[in-house]
C-alpha cells in the first residue's frame, strides 16, 4: 500500500468515519439532516427531490432546507458541529435532469458531490466550480483508475454485501486493489451496518465506511413501515442478489421479492438497457414494491431514530478499537 494523502477539508472532523450512503426514495432533507447532527456525512440522491410539471426544482427547497437546518445547529452546538452534507448524482444518460441538477447544486455550494453510474469530466468540473469534492463509487479497480483519470477526487468501493448496486468481489480484495496506486479518500461500501466492521474497513484501508441500509428502518427516512419492520426481521440469507428489477445486479429483500409473486430462487437476469432514469427512479414501477438492501441488516433490531445510529456505532467502533489495541499490545510486550 502507498502513504495516504491528507483528507480533503470537507471530509475532516466527523465524530465517527461515516459517510450515510444516499437511498433512493428514503433520503429526504429529515433523515440528512439528522445524520449530519450525529456527525456523520448525510446524503440524498439529487432525483429524490421530484417535482411535477411545472412546478419550481424540489431539489432548490431541499438544499436551503438543509442547509438552513445545520446552520442553525452550528450557531446553537458551536463545539459539537455538524457534518457536511452530500449529494448523488446519477450520471446516466437516460437522466435528463442531470445538467440542470448540476448547475442547482453548483450554485448552492453542494460540499460534497457523490457521482454513479458514469464518470464525466464535465461533472466533476461542475463540482469543483464551487469547492466540492467528488467521490465517486465503484465496483472494480477498472472503473476506479476510470474515474480517478477523469477527474474524481475519490472513491467509493462498492464490494460485495452492499445494499441496492452492489458489486461481487471482497472487500479485502478491491480495497487492496485500489489502495495499491491511489492514495486520496476512499469509502467502502457493503454491510457496513456496525462498529466492528467500520473499524475492520479501516484497518484494510479505507477511510470511510459507507452506509445505508441501517437508516433504512428509521424515523426519518421515507420508507413504508413495513419495509422497515422487513428490514428489522430479516438477516444476511434474506437477501437476493439479481439484475432483474433495474437491469444492473444489485441486493434486495428476499421478502418483498416473494410478495411480488415471484420465486427469489429462481429469477430471469435482465440487461443494463433496462436501467432509465428518466421517471426520477431506477426501477419501473412494476418493481417498486421490491425493496433494496444490503447483507449487514441482521444488525438492525428496531426502528428508531436515525441519531441512535450512529451514537450505537460510535460505541462500537470505540469498543473493538480499545479491544484490538489492547489484545495487539499484550502480544507484543
Amino acid at each position: 500500500m502507498i502513504d495516504r494523502a491528507p483528507l480533503p477539508q470537507a471530509l475532516q472532523g466527523l465524530r465517527i468515519p461515516m459517510i450515510a450512503a444516499p437511498l433512493f426514495i428514503i433520503s429526504v432533507p429529515e433523515l440528512v439532516i439528522a445524520q449530519c447532527k450525529a456527525g456523520i456525512v448525510g446524503s440524498f440522491p439529487a432525483l429524490n427531490a421530484r417535482e411535477a410539471d411545472g412546478e419550481p426544482p424540489l431539489l432548490e427547497t431541499w438544499l436551503t432546507q438543509i442547509s438552513e437546518a445545520l446552520d442553525a445547529h452550528n450557531q446553537a452546538h458551536p463545539d459539537t458541529p455538524a457534518a457536511p452534507f452530500a449529494v448523488n448524482q446519477i450520471v446516466h444518460r437516460s437522466n435528463a435532469r442531470l445538467d440542470r441538477d448540476l448547475e442547482i447544486c453548483a450554485r448552492h455550494k453542494v460540499p460534497i458531490w457523490i457521482t454513479s453510474l458514469g464518470a464525466r469530466v464535465d461533472v466533476n468540473e461542475a463540482a469543483h466550480s464551487c469547492g466540492g469534492v467528488v467521490l465517486h463509487d465503484v465496483i472494480n479497480n477498472t472503473f476506479a483508475r476510470k474515474a480517478i483519470a477523469k477527474g474524481a477526487d475519490g472513491l467509493v468501493a462498492v464490494a460485495a454485501g452492499a445494499g441496492g448496486h452492489a458489486g461481487q468481489q471482497s472487500p479485502f480484495a478491491l480495497i487492496r486493489e485500489i489502495r495499491d496506486w491511489f492514495d486520496g479518500p476512499v469509502a467502502l461500501s457493503g454491510a457496513i451496518a456496525t462498529g466492528e466492521a467500520l473499524l475492520a474497513a479501516r484497518a484494510m484501508g479505507a477511510d470511510f465506511g459507507y452506509t445505508g441500509s441501517p437508516f433504512i428502518a428509521t424515523n426519518e427516512a421515507n420508507a413504508q413501515a413495513d419495509y422497515k419492520q422487513m428490514i428489522v426481521d430479516s438477516g444476511a440469507e434474506d437477501i437476493v442478489y439479481s439484475s432483474l428489477f433495474t437491469g444492473v445486479w444489485g441486493n434486495y429483500l428476499r421478502g418483498s421479492v416473494a410478495a411480488a409473486g415471484m420465486d427469489p430462487d429462481d429469477l430471469p437476469q435482465a440487461d443494463a438497457s433496462t436501467m432509465n432514469f428518466a421517471s426520477g427512479s431506477s426501477k419501473p414501477k412494476a418493481w417498486k414494491t421490491i425493496w433494496g438492501a444490503g447483507q449487514g441488516i441482521g444488525a438492525i433490531t428496531s426502528v428508531g431514530p436515525a441519531g441512535a445510529i450512529v451514537d450505537r456505532m460510535v460505541r462500537e467502533y470505540a469498543q473493538a478499537g480499545h479491544a484490538l489495541a489492547a489484545e495487539f499490545a499484550g502480544r507484543h510486550e
